[in-house]
């Protein structure tokens, strides 16, 4: 019998050097357990989802100073958890919401169900003192409303949970405090299964906040967590569940959070861009914070895609729960681009070329490879590397674009007077299918 093929393991430090990337994965190196470890066949699905989004939505957004306010600002916890009496959700519509996604060309959803602050948006036996919209002003239990609305409208359910709280002592001193930094941690085990089991199948679970004291990172605390077990009793509920690594466990895909522009070559390991719509000065929102420009959002998603990642698009609904007008008109744009472009990103692997930073990147499935052009200009006259694989055609929006291939690759004429736009996309069509190995098992650790 042969033996089985340990997994490779990789520093952050080689992730970079390797891929000259600077991609920035957050709880490298996380606790391993061969029982919780997804096969690529349950991790397909999200695969070819790629695209997602995110919504932070809190009593913190009353205040629109960003969902660390409470921390920041020092404010006493009578007068913040008495905003929780006035948060109500008057137009909070998660219809609107999903059918926002929709538009978007979003195939999943993950809504934050509990924040730093404490502040439950379910009705949540396990929550500390009770502190839940159920209990409160709204008397709503927005998870629930949230779960329907996905389902609805076909996206797959995301629930972003925050293990820390700070209205425990404990989580600022776990070691001189044990009790209750006890406490906090089984709020976390008995809120995640809350989550977990009584809202139908939740088919991904994104973890924050698993750091103690405001240093180190998730995976230095999971001494206190024992997230393998934590994450054994979650999965219970749903055996295929995606998982981040942001509890202290190796996760099912690797998450990099902000928006700084994505460089480097494809990377080997499912992984994901978190970043926001608007600016990125908060995660919640923020009054007049404009979105960004849309030619640099599709450039972030082909970033991505081409090195065969997903992206995970946040936004921020205001205290009484409504989504920006202008925020919702650009997403929207984004997703009129996505849908028209579909084929060449749902379903799709990243390669078989290597992108070239700020120029083109490409994806492909079956025996389609999509070449997305982000600059004419810089790729006029560009050689691309594809020699294992016979280009019978190449198009350019169902009209046929000139082309040689030799030995060094594939030359393509661009069509004359095409005009400037932010990704142009030639369909190549190869002799065969792609095929794109990746099963090497690739472990990065925190060093």
């Amino acid at each position: 019998m042969d033996e089985k093929k340990m997994p490779r393991q990789m520093t952050g430090a080689e992730l970079n050097s390797m891929l000259k990337s600077n991609v920035n994965f957050k709880s490298l190196g996380g606790m391993r357990s061969d029982e919780l470890t997804l096969s690529p066949e349950k991790k397909q699905w999200w695969r070819d989802a790629k695209i997602g989004m995110f919504i932070h939505w809190g009593i913190y957004s009353m205040l629109g100073r960003g969902e660390w306010v409470r921390f920041n600002e020092h404010i006493p916890d009578d007068e913040y958890e008495g905003l929780a009496e006035e948060f109500k959700g008057e137009q909070c519509d998660m219809e609107e919401w999903a059918q926002l996604a929709e538009d978007m060309g979003a195939k999943y959803m993950v809504m934050v169900a509990r924040h730093h602050d404490g502040f439950a948006l379910w009705d949540s036996p396990g929550s500390y003192q009770g502190f839940t919209s159920a209990n409160t002003g709204a008397h709503r239990d927005f998870i629930k409303e949230y779960t329907d609305a996905c389902r609805k409208h076909g996206m797959y359910v995301g629930i972003y949970y925050s293990n820390m709280d700070w209205r425990f002592p404990g989580y600022f001193d776990p070691h001189g405090l044990p009790e209750s930094a006890q406490a906090m941690k089984k709020q976390a085990y008995d809120q995640v299964q809350e989550l977990c089991g009584n809202y139908g199948k939740v088919d991904i679970l994104w973890y924050d906040g698993s750091w103690l004291n405001h240093k180190g990172g998730d995976v230095s605390a999971a001494w206190l967590w024992e997230p393998v077990e934590l994450n054994k009793a979650a999965r219970k509920f749903n055996s295929g569940m995606m998982i981040n690594p942001r509890s202290g466990w190796e996760g099912d895909f690797y998450c990099d959070e902000g928006s700084r522009e994505i460089e480097g070559k494809i990377i080997p390991v499912p992984w994901e861009k978190n970043m926001c719509i608007c600016s990125g000065t908060s995660w919640g929102w923020i009054p007049n914070d404009p979105p960004r420009d849309l030619d640099w959002l599709i450039h972030m998603v082909v970033d991505a895609i081409v090195r065969d990642g997903n992206i995970l698009l946040n936004v921020g609904p205001d205290g009484q729960g409504k989504i920006p007008e202008d925020v919702q008109a650009r997403v929207r744009e984004l997703g009129q681009w996505i849908k028209a472009n579909g084929d060449s990103i749902y379903g799709t692997r990243g390669g078989p070329v290597e992108p070239v930073d700020k120029v083109y990147g490409t994806t492909c499935k079956g025996n389609m490879i999509y070449l997305h052009i982000m600059d004419q200009e810089k790729f006029a006259g560009c050689t691309l590397p594809l020699t294992e694989y016979k280009a019978l055609s190449c198009t350019y929006k169902g009209e046929p674009v000139e082309y040689t291939q030799d030995a060094e690759g594939l030359k393509i004429q661009l069509p004359s007077g095409l005009q400037p736009e932010a990704d142009t996309i030639i369909v190549i069509q190869a002799d065969r299918p792609i095929e794109i190995d990746r099963s090497e098992d690739i472990r990065f650790t925190g060093k």
